[in-house]
């Protein structure tokens, strides 16, 4: 019979991931959903209505920026999802990175625009190596750099638009459960008093978002909504009803159908990790069983060796060539 291989099984796990991945990423795309976020997070609209923000204040062709999650299900352009800019920064010396999402918003009463992000980690390791804030510190940064040639050439710095990185951690550290942090520049006077306009030097914010458990008073608001849109555990029916009632967010065809489509791949990625932890388990299983019957046959060869022909227990061991490094417990078990 013929099994599959290490590189074959870790395929198949990339391949779920990502089919997960993509599902969340096309929820958290959708302009409602990126309102609560902006409402909730950014100051800028904090003071604006969820519908307002969504229809007025995100710019970007309605166009799902991932790629379907069915392969013969058509893109939609009814107008309720973002592609915005575009995904990937390049440079020859710093490589290629990909956002999630990234798309263009104006400032109300500003006519301004600024580039924003929001990535989804759903990591266990909140620390995979490196501190996480560093990260979006770069793509800050990267967001930048990436505006020479488009928003501002040679020195016209002041052209430059703010950019704000949005992180959605799933699993974050008991610590951080049900938080959302704001990392931002400020002016510090050391000595003397001035005051710089802040839309000079206010130019990257970065917001941690750490989702957590409902029995937690900060489990309200935005934290509940990605909380609920981002279970592995709930069914979609549920689901949908927590949105529309508790946060007013009607079920499009699109939307339900996505909710759907990401609770399916949920659940099958959730049964078969069950699936191989059973399969792992009974292999352990049984190979500790085998191992406790050669144990108890041993142990009952030395025994009968002892009444039969009255031998020590280390002559018994030494008849049945038990291994030098096994005679020790073998000795003890004897003794038990």
């Amino acid at each position: 019979m013929e099994i599959e291989n290490t590189l074959a099984k870790n395929i198949i796990a990339a391949g779920e991931k990502a089919a997960y991945d993509a599902a969340c990423k096309r929820l958290l795309a959708n302009k409602i959903i990126l309102a609560w976020i902006m409402k909730s997070c950014l100051e800028e609209y904090k003071t604006h209505s969820i519908h307002e923000i969504a229809e007025k204040y995100i710019e970007g062709v309605p166009q799902i920026a991932e790629a379907t999650v069915n392969p013969d299900e058509k893109t939609c352009n009814c107008g309720e999802q973002i592609r915005g800019v575009k995904n990937e920064d390049s440079t020859i010396q710093e490589g290629t990175i990909t956002y999630d999402i990234r798309f263009l918003a104006i400032v109300p009463g500003t006519g301004e625009t600024i580039r924003l992000m929001v990535n989804v980690e759903a990591q266990n390791d909140f620390y995979p190596g490196y501190p996480i804030i560093k990260r979006t510190l770069y793509y800050c940064s990267r967001m930048i750099s990436s505006q020479y040639g488009s928003e501002f050439t040679e020195t016209h710095y002041e052209n430059i638009r703010k950019v704000y990185s949005i992180w959605i951690c799933s699993n974050p550290p008991k610590r951080r459960e049900n938080t959302i942090t704001r990392y931002s520049i400020q002016e510090e006077n050391l000595i003397g008093q001035v005051s710089e306009r802040k839309e000079n030097y206010d130019l990257l914010t970065v917001v941690m978002i750490c989702l957590g458990h409902a029995d937690d008073d900060n489990y309200t608001g935005v934290l509940k909504l990605l909380g609920v849109l981002l279970s592995s555990e709930k069914e979609a029916e549920e689901k949908k009803k927590i949105l529309q009632d508790d946060f007013n967010i009607a079920m499009t065809k699109t939307l339900e159908s996505e909710v759907s489509a990401m609770c399916n791949l949920s659940k099958g990625v959730e049964e078969r990790g069950i699936a191989r932890g059973l399969a792992q388990g009974l292999e352990r299983g049984l190979a500790q069983g085998l191992e406790r019957g050669m144990e108890t046959g041993t142990l009952n060869a030395i025994r009968n060796l002892m009444e039969t022909l009255k031998l020590t227990a280390e002559q018994a061991m030494e008849a049945l060539k038990v291994p030098e490094a096994e005679k020790a417990k073998y000795a003890g078990m004897l003794k038990e």
